[in-house]
């Protein structure tokens, strides 16, 4: 019980801001369309007993007349059923996209709201594969939910409405035990009841570990899928490095997980499927069986005991809603679990950042960015890196050095307002527009026009700026391809796609410039002759280069060094470019 009230908040959590969202009379609106039809389906299988009862009579009774009456009476019901039954689903599938749409939406905006999506990863919550979290599962969710909602509503009415006729029927055909009639009031109710508690139980006695290996399941599924893309992403890598063995190899590791897993679902479905089809086989004779005493006895007519058949049956497939549903239902828990924990993730960074020491992102009125009392930490608390009472100037062109792992590119990322690790101050002047370069730049896919002005929307720079752009970064093959959609991280070499990058920075023309190794995959001549564009085409922009070439000196006016201080890398103070600070430790 306690397990189930925690999925029902869940749930409730979950779904109810949809309706209480900006689409929420839409929402609302079909909701109560597809409930009401819902019940009116129901109401339509009552007439339908009651029709049974009349037509098995008159074919009883040799009446004509009244067979053909009945005959038209079942016509309009089965036209009255139809048309239900499709508006029916209409509404329910026009209900379920636009709450998956809503649902999508809210999702991506927690996801995506500042670099929450990039600290989930780095904090190695379990909400692993967001991506099937918010296609799939939302997707799942949506039409699982409506459908056992909606499913569970029909059974609670269908037993209210076809317990009374049931228990009327058990005034007309009671107990009859070798010729003698036993009043039970309501029997064949009690029947059903007894019939549907066993099967119940016994349903989730056997069913009851589906619920975690579909959870599995869908686990190792995504992961599987996961180290697929990223063969593709890196598949020139991979060839050059003759991996594919090494990658089969780790594909099918993880593909037997799939299978293992599947196996284990085949053989505990094999039990369960086995037994709901000989509880629902048994359903068909069952009630017949225990009213067929009274009708030998003559004690009721071929009517009342074809009707007493229906009306079992649905009073027993209302009370089993539960054995019948119960695969959609375990896959419903998982679904459930999972965007529970996708929820709890994005809570988790929020929360983590309001209650932990972080690195502090303050506006400063000052023009220059100062880091004061700065540690920046490794995400399981290692200091990595300290910094104090440094100051970059506007217009300076700054070198940052230090051995590999020396903790560089993560300082970046504190300044950037990403890497929350740590403590201190980063004061960024109020208003300046900062861009980080990183040595692999990332593209969308889509139009190469759309790729190289990322972030901005499409049409925000002119193309034939675009072109210019291009042009003097040493790429005008590429000019005249700007409305060609491509994958270009894949398609382009890295070169071409640092060239890239830096036509990014000039078409956005940022106050402060950040180039983490972002030419080193240029020959050093090339190198040169993009430092000299930025100079010219950007004069006015303060830039700060991590590189290990000694050919950078030449480009920048200071030089500041991280040293290893103990366990921890000190950004030591500024020196000319062209001196050498010394390395401590």
């Amino acid at each position: 019980m306690k397990n189930i009230s925690a999925t029902l908040a869940i749930v409730w959590r979950i779904a109810i801001p949809y309706f209480r969202s900006e689409d929420k009379w839409a929402g609302r609106g079909l909701l109560a369309a597809v409930i009401a039809l819902e019940l009116a389906l129901v109401a339509i299988n009552v007439l339908v007993s009651q029709w049974q009862n009349r037509f098995f009579s008159a074919i009883q009774g040799y009446e004509l007349d009244r067979f053909v009456s009945e005959i038209w009476i079942f016509l309009v019901l089965a036209f009255t059923f139809v048309a239900l039954a499709v508006y029916k689903l209409y509404l329910n599938q026009w209900l379920q996209i636009r709450w998956r749409r809503w649902l999508t939406q809210h999702y991506l905006a927690e996801w995506l709201n500042g670099p929450t999506h990039y600290r989930m990863q780095l904090k190695g919550d379990a909400a692993d594969n967001p991506d099937q979290r918010i296609t799939e599962d939302v997707k799942s969710f949506v039409e699982q939910t409506l459908t056992l909602g909606l499913g569970l509503l029909s059974s609670v009415v269908t037993l209210a409405s076809f317990v009374v006729i049931l228990w009327g029927l058990s005034d007309k055909a009671p107990l009859h035990i070798y010729g003698t009639d036993i009043v039970v009031p309501g029997f064949l109710v009690w029947c059903a009841l007894v019939y549907a508690i066993l099967g119940t139980a016994l349903t989730h006695w056997i069913g009851s570990p589906l619920i975690n290996l579909n959870f599995e399941q869908q686990r190792f599924e995504a992961d599987f899928r996961f180290n697929l893309i990223r063969v593709r992403e890196n598949s020139e890598q991979i060839a050059l490095l003759k991996g594919e063995s090494a990658e089969r190899g780790n594909l099918l590791q993880r593909f037997g997980f799939v299978i293992g897993n599947w196996y284990a679902i085949m053989s505990r479905t094999k039990r369960l499927t086995a037994f709901t089809a000989s509880y629902g086989q048994a359903a068909v004779i069952f009630p017949y069986v225990v009213v067929a005493p009274a009708y030998f006895a003559k004690r009721i007519q071929l009517g009342d005991m074809m009707q007493t058949g229906s009306a079992f049956s649905s009073v027993q497939d209302a009370l089993s809603f539960f054995v019948s549903a119960y695969r959609s239902l375990a896959e419903w828990r998982s679904v459930i679990a999972r965007l529970d924990g996708f929820e709890m993730s994005v809570s988790s960074v929020a929360e983590t950042a309001a209650r932990e020491p972080a690195v502090a992102i303050a506006p400063s009125s000052n023009a220059a960015i100062g880091l004061e009392q700065l540690l920046v930490k490794l995400p399981n608390g290692e200091p990595l890196v300290a910094a104090n009472a440094i100051a970059i100037e506007p217009g300076e062109r700054v070198l940052v050095t230090g051995p590999s792992g020396s903790g560089k590119s993560t300082l970046f990322r504190a300044i950037a307002g990403i890497w929350p690790f740590g403590t201190g101050a980063i004061a960024i002047p109020e208003k300046a527009r900062l861009m980080m370069l990183p040595q692999r730049p990332y593209f969308p896919i889509g139009p190469l026009g759309d790729a190289v002005i990322y972030p901005a929307e499409h049409g925000a720079i002119a193309p034939d700026k675009i072109a210019e752009a291009l042009n003097a970064v040493g790429m005008p093959r590429l000019a005249k391809r700007l409305d060609e959609s491509g994958h270009w991280n894949r398609m382009l070499s890295l070169g071409e796609q640092q060239r890239l990058g830096l036509a990014r920075a000039l078409l956005h023309a940022p106050d402060y410039l950040f180039l983490d190794e972002a030419t080193a995959s240029l020959d050093e001549p090339s190198e040169a002759r993009l430092y000299r564009l930025l100079a010219e085409k950007l004069p006015q922009a303060t830039i700060v280069s991590i590189g290990h070439r000694s050919t950078l000196d030449a480009f920048h006016t200071r030089k500041i060094a991280l040293v290893k201080d103990g366990a921890i890398h000190v950004l030591g103070g500024g020196a000319p470019a062209e001196e050498e600070p010394s390395a401590a430790g």
